[in-house]
């Protein structure tokens, strides 16, 4: 069973279609935790018509970590006993064409699979060109200087294996350097990565959530973090 985390802030607008999204291109089993932060937030009573319409695979959690994005990810992975976590953002910017073939990768032993904006086959389309600067330098300089597996180490779009996230310290604190955290631990710790060429695409509706200038010495944190700690001889 796929377990999928959508953190959201007021995504009312965006829902329906990600639902639709979800429902029709995964073919996998899923469940799909739905994190928000307060009983006002627009997507609640969206999603709460789902579930009354019959809707199984989706269940409302509501943070109990740390209100913003880095909380409802963590309540969300805190959720899952077992199998794969795939965290996807209600702007419908993730490929979830994509997923079930990071399901096949993880079935076939991965623990991180990460879908990649930089790799041939991946696209960006959208966004601020700062922000698409420097995480394509980011992740690019990672896999080449580095050795990490994954030409888009910083995309939130990734699949994680439940027990290794349990093994693991997570001590990101502001949003989504999160993702970026995780990678490189997973890549210092010897745990098995792959990637998978996917499109992001930017919002079109409502306001991103992403604070680049207030994020972006975590970023770096974790950034210089793969370079000077140390890999570990692990076997799983």
């Amino acid at each position: 069973m796929l377990n999928i985390v959508i953190p959201v802030y007021n995504e009312a607008n965006n829902f329906p279609n990600l639902w639709l999204e979800l429902s029709s291109q995964i073919k996998t089993p899923f469940k799909s935790l739905v994190i928000y932060d307060f009983d006002e937030d627009s997507t609640v009573a969206v999603v709460e018509k789902i579930i009354s319409q019959g809707e199984n695979r989706l269940e409302l959690v509501k943070n109990n970590v740390k209100r913003g994005v880095i909380g409802a990810i963590l309540t969300g992975f805190s959720k899952v006993n077992e199998g794969p976590i795939l965290v996807v953002m209600a702007d419908l910017s993730d490929d979830l064409s994509k997923v079930d073939k990071m399901v096949e990768l993880y079935n076939q032993g991965f623990h991180l699979v990460c879908a990649s904006r930089y790799m041939k086959g991946g696209k960006l389309i959208g966004g601020p060109f700062f922000k698409q600067l420097l995480s394509r330098l980011a992740g690019v300089s990672l896999y080449y200087l580095r050795g990490i597996p994954t030409h888009d180490s910083t995309n939130a779009f990734k699949l994680y294996d439940s027990k290794m996230l349990k093994n693991m310290q997570i001590e990101s604190k502001a949003g989504f350097e999160l993702s970026l955290e995780i990678t490189v631990k997973a890549f210092l710790f010897g745990y098995k990565i792959a990637e998978i060429p996917a499109t992001w695409r930017d919002r079109t509706e409502g306001e991103s959530k992403f604070k680049l200038f207030a994020w972006l010495p975590q970023y770096l944190r974790w950034y210089f973090y793969a370079f000077t700690g140390a890999r570990k001889k692990t076997s799983f």
